[in-house]
């Protein structure tokens, strides 16, 4: 199983990110499988945002339940009212450790 994630590489504060994860060699139903969406921020350790489950139902972190959505399209994260804090490298990975190389995103006028 291959994870990559896409998007853009440069968001304005209060704007919304949109980031994929698509998976190849294997199918985000697979039964028992969690795709989760972690992030980086300079400096600091993983922090986990979010998963959605091979059901569909989904599971956010307290501190960013409010702003986040996961979908299972293509493991389709959306996060509004981006703050600069928000800057990261962004990772999709699975419960089964497949990870995706990571994406960079900053958030910035």
């Amino acid at each position: 199983v291959q994870l990559q994630e896409s998007g853009p590489g440069l968001v304005k504060p209060s704007q919304t990110l949109s980031l994929t994860c698509t998976v190849s060699g294997g199918s985000i139903t697979t039964n028992y499988y969690y795709w989760s969406w972690v992030r980086q921020p300079p400096g600091k350790g993983l922090e986990w945002i979010g998963y959605i489950a091979y059901s569909g139902s989904t599971v956010y972190s307290p501190s960013l339940r409010s702003r986040t959505s996961i979908s299972r399209d293509t493991i389709y994260l959306q996060m509004n009212s981006l703050k600069p804090e928000d800057t990261a490298v962004y990772y999709c990975n699975s419960n089964y450790n497949y990870w995706g190389q990571g994406i960079q995103v900053t958030v910035s006028s």
